[in-house]
């Protein structure tokens, strides 16, 4: 990997195109090194990944009005939307399988300065990959890149910060990925990564107090930016410029100011793009700082005995974790018990108080209204609070994996005056947790999704070709998403009619 010190420079300067960050961004996605098996093999993991969490979120309203709003734009030859069948113009196909992928927040993510959802950076590129006939080879290729740009932004250039949403690392990395899937020149994906950056970069707002439905559209809206950006890009259209590093670009007036300085990592021509293998997926649907305290309530439960007896519960926790999803962030609605589903995913001290009381966790049961207004849930969610803890800190930002950690230690005072401590660094499914995440259970958690929403016959097909991607020909990636019946659809609720 190559650093790259990334700062303002005033447009009297000079700077020539091939130093800005979206060129170096632009170089690496035009590099034709190939794409090593293991990364391949994570690649067709988050692709079933990102297939399950749409299959279990594909009657819910946010995917419903999405999906609406996509098949109101039929196009040939179009790419596909997750449940229905038909091809439809190709952002807008991006748009509804973006919003499905993440309306239950339980796909991938990588933690580092920054957040961040890597797998959002499918649906974009398989849409244009359908759209424009290719292989699975170009989709791997095009999916290598997406994460290896998102991934290295997350590392170094922290938004949240500057209250800017995670998002404006995703417009980028998309539009890198589908320029590197079509084989398109350096200057056109600069281009491209220009405007996508110019065009996503958005408040925190859509993260704070009560949270909306525009939680998960986000990272949609990001992907179809990069679709609209490298189609005007390929035209001869042009991006704001320097767009990071200009006088009044993103580094200047939206994150670290005039004088901030930024180093970037990316890989040096002709090495291999292996970014995805440095992220993970989810076990639970909830916010990713909230797996290993979900893993860790399981594991304390039994030696608490009756959670009557809970006086109060602190979880020592990072700084990202406390002022997040914590009661640092200082949002009374992570303590309503009629708040949002989005809003009770982002409260650790909901969530880990159900965990203790349920001993388990699922994507709808969990945040069910008559779940989330349990008098005695509500009685032991308000028992618990977080702490940041800056051992627990350091350990969120360390570059060594072995020491990386997004967990927390709790501590459990009970009414007698004894007090239960334990701790877990990493989730049970990160790869250095106690069971890793690997096919057979990408596989699995594919399977428990789609029951009763996929017929055993169309998941099989599914899994088939999606292990197959590699070696899928031109033209076959429309195989790559599923259908759903009239019977489950029909359970949905009905799309009010909008514009289109």
């Amino acid at each position: 990997m190559k650093t790259h010190s990334v700062r303002t420079h005033r447009s009297a300067e000079t700077f020539p195109k091939c130093e800005h960050l979206a060129w170096k961004i632009a170089e690496v996605a035009t590099d034709p090194v190939e794409v090593p098996a293991d990364s391949t093999e994570m690649i067709v993991n988050r692709i079933i990944d990102n297939a399950a969490v749409a299959a279990a979120s594909v009657t819910r309203r946010p995917v419903v009005n999405a999906r609406a709003q996509a098949v109101a734009h039929p196009y040939t030859p179009g790419a596909t939307v997750v449940g229905v069948t038909g091809r439809y113009s190709p952002e807008w196909a991006a748009w509804a399988n973006g919003v499905a992928v993440r309306e239950l927040d339980f796909h991938d993510t990588f933690l580092a300065a920054e957040y961040s959802h890597p797998g959002d950076n499918i649906p974009p590129i398989l849409a244009v990959a359908q759209h424009a006939g290719r292989s699975g080879a170009d989709l791997i290729r095009g999916i290598a890149t997406g994460y290896e740009v998102q991934v290295d932004l997350v590392r170094s250039i922290c938004l949240h910060e500057h209250k800017i949403d995670h998002v404006a690392h995703l417009g980028p990395s998309a539009a890198a990925g589908i320029g590197a899937l079509l084989g398109l020149d350096t200057e056109t994906v600069y281009q491209a990564v220009g405007q996508a950056l110019h065009t996503t970069t958005a408040t925190r707002q859509s993260r704070k107090g009560e949270i909306s439905s525009w939680k998960a559209y986000a990272p949609a809206f990001a992907g179809k930016m990069a679709v609209e950006a490298v189609d005007r890009a390929m035209r001869g259209e042009g991006a704001p410029s320097p767009i990071w590093e200009g006088e009044d670009g993103v580094i200047a007036w939206l994150l670290g100011g005039p004088n901030a300085e930024y180093a970037v990592p990316l890989p040096g021509p002709g090495e291999a793009k292996r970014a995805i293998l440095d992220t993970y997926t989810k076990e639970h649907s909830a916010e990713y700082q909230s797996q290993a305290p979900i893993d860790l309530a399981r594991r304390m439960r039994e030696r608490i005995g009756d959670l009557e007896q809970i006086a109060s519960i602190v979880l020592h926790t990072s700084h990202h974790t406390h002022v997040v999803i914590g009661t640092g962030s200082g949002d009374p609605q992570k303590f309503d018990p009629t708040a949002s589903r989005e809003t009770l995913d982002h409260s650790v001290m909901y969530i880990f108080a159900v965990a203790l009381q349920d001993g388990t966790w699922h994507h709808e049961r969990s945040y069910a209204p008559e779940r989330a207004q349990r008098p005695d849930t509500i009685g032991l969610w308000r028992k618990i609070s977080t702490a940041e803890d800056p051992e627990w800190t350091r350990r969120y930002h360390s570059t060594d994996p072995a020491e990386k950690a997004f967990g927390a230690r709790a501590e459990i005072t009970l009414k007698s005056g004894e007090v239960i401590v334990d701790e877990l660094a990493v989730a049970d499914a990160h790869p250095l947790g106690a069971r890793p995440f690997a096919r057979d259970q990408y596989v699995a958690k594919f399977r428990t999704l789609s029951d009763g929403v996929v017929d055993p016959a169309e998941q099989d097909r599914f899994l088939d070709a999606a292990q197959r991607t590699p070696e899928l020909k031109a033209g076959e990636l429309d195989q790559l998403t599923f259908t759903v019946t009239g019977d489950v659809l029909a359970h949905a609720p009905k799309s009010p009619k909008g514009l289109f």
